[in-house]
């Protein structure tokens, strides 16, 4: 298999991958809902730099760790749920402080706002094993034996950012195109309320679920 075959045959497993609604799809809505155009982005950086870190950590070989050791896998799959559950805690407590008016208020996203943004969207993509699993499992499939192995990594991790950077491009367009009618009260706190529900039961399943 040449490289450029081994591109465009991952280009259609992970293509699939991107377009299923997932974690990453409410996040980037309620974002770009609630905090704007620039958070969003801030969002889908962190993901993708997440993306990146896992295709060249495979790469490398070190996160065969997640494949080898249970106990790394665990600690891992235990920090992710954690985190996830906190993060959804979080969003339904919003959900109850927020009145009327500061509902009815646009947000104006901040540089550090952003920056909680991008943390978000990373540590969601970086705490999540089944991301390096799936790494794990694919990207030997695709490696072809000239191309040194870090190199092939990264592109491959690049064309699957380069799909998520486009499916999030059309995310955030449509929130865009709704956002008037979403930023009404009652909505933002259903959506808010909604989201750190999807969150937390993602949380729970990965707490759930075994390698």
């Amino acid at each position: 298999m040449d490289v450029y075959t081994s591109l465009v045959s991952f280009a259609a497993v992970v293509g699939l991958l991107t377009l299923t609604p997932g974690l990453d799809t409410a996040l980037i809505l309620r974002t770009s809902l609630l905090s704007g155009r620039a958070s969003a982005w801030a969002v889908v950086l962190g993901i993708q730099a997440g993306t990146l870190s896992w295709g060249a950590l495979t790469a490398a070989g070190l996160s065969a760790l997640l494949a080898a050791s249970q106990l790394a896998y665990d600690i891992l799959r235990w920090a992710g749920a954690v985190y996830l559950v906190w993060m959804g805690v979080q969003m339904l407590w919003h959900s109850r402080r927020s009145g009327p008016d500061e509902a009815a208020t646009p947000d104006q996203p901040s540089g550090d706002s952003r920056w909680s943004a991008f943390r978000r969207g990373l540590l969601t993509n970086l705490l999540n094993p089944k991301v390096g699993v799936f790494y794990i499992a694919m990207l030997p499939q695709f490696m072809p034996d000239d191309v040194p192995h870090v190199v092939m990594g990264l592109l491959l991790a690049g064309v699957h950012v380069g799909e998520g950077l486009l499916w999030s491009a059309l995310l955030i367009g449509f929130a865009g195109l709704v956002r008037g009618w979403l930023r009404r009260p009652s909505v933002r706190r259903g959506l808010d309320r909604l989201t750190g529900l999807v969150v937390v039961g993602f949380g729970l399943r990965m707490a759930a679920q075994q390698s």
